[in-house]
């Protein structure tokens, strides 16, 4: 696996997408922040870049958009979303398009605060063509089926009536039960086996029967897997802090790129996992 301290590469005119996932911004944690916007402005300067998807939980929490589309405009203007949502406005009219999909932590991001920058939900599983192969992209909760608890709760937390219930709810009343929900999960987890809460490899196996590679992330274990003797499972990482202490900490990230020689057909293009590191 390759590693940059930029997206900017020898040849950069040759990515045209890129993969993330398992951000989890929040203003506790302001490098990761300024983590993201240093990956916008790589890809603000990929002179052939189509697409950006973020599959799944960009925001460590998101208790729904009007917690930030009902902010004044003098709130906004120090609102620690405020840059990114202006970074990705000028990546869209760049002519990128921004895919984004729900987490297990960010599942009540709506459309309305896409709309501020240009971007579109998308439903998961998503099918893309990278090269003469068909993908099938997904957050990847859903694959741990071990895990029953959460599995059960997924459900629940992922129906319409349970999220207008939530939505219907104050805001300070929204962040309490997120702190609570969080602290419950972190409870559980340290509880479980370390197994319950990777994938499952039946669960992969039906996940990519009809297409021809999986890419994911969730697990919080980047790699490449084959997932049957002719299939691979990409797991994109999560976004870490690794010198939190250190002065000018440093973000790792394992983000997937979509490769293609600008003089070459799309049919040649090919998928790849590689570390993004940057000094904050």
């Amino acid at each position: 696996m390759r590693t940059f301290n930029h997206l900017i590469t020898t040849r950069p005119h040759e990515v045209r997408q890129v993969f993330i996932s398992d951000l989890h911004l929040s203003p506790e944690e302001p490098a990761l922040v300024q983590a993201f916007l240093a990956l916008l402005d790589d890809c603000l300067a990929l002179p052939a870049l189509k697409r950006l998807f973020i599959l799944g939980d960009w925001f460590e929490v998101w208790i729904g958009d009007d917690a930030y589309l009902t902010l004044s405009d003098a709130a906004r203007q120090t609102h620690w979303l405020t840059p990114l949502i202006a970074k990705l406005k000028q990546l869209r009219i760049k002519g990128c398009e921004i895919l984004v999909m729900h987490g297990n932590r960010d599942f009540l991001l709506g459309q309305p605060f896409c709309n501020l920058f240009g971007g579109e939900l998308i439903d998961e599983p998503h099918m893309l063509t990278i090269g003469q192969q068909h993908y099938r992209l997904e957050h990847g909760d859903a694959l741990c089926t071990d895990d029953k608890k959460y599995q059960f709760f997924r459900k629940i937390m992922r129906n319409r009536l349970t999220q207008w219930y939530l939505l219907n709810k104050s805001l300070e009343k929204r962040l309490a039960i997120a702190e609570k929900m969080r602290q419950k999960s972190q409870q559980n987890n340290a509880n479980k086996a370390a197994h319950i809460m990777d994938v499952n490899d039946e669960a992969v196996i039906q996940a990519v029967a009809n297409s021809d590679a999986l890419l994911h992330g969730h697990t919080h274990r980047p790699d490449i897997h084959q997932a049957t003797t002719d299939k691979k499972r990409y797991v994109l990482g999560d976004w870490r802090l690794l010198n939190k202490d250190a002065r000018k900490p440093t973000v790792s990230a394992v983000i997937g790129v979509m490769i293609a020689n600008e003089h070459s057909d799309s049919n040649k293009a090919k998928f790849e996992l590689v570390e993004f590191k940057l000094q904050v």
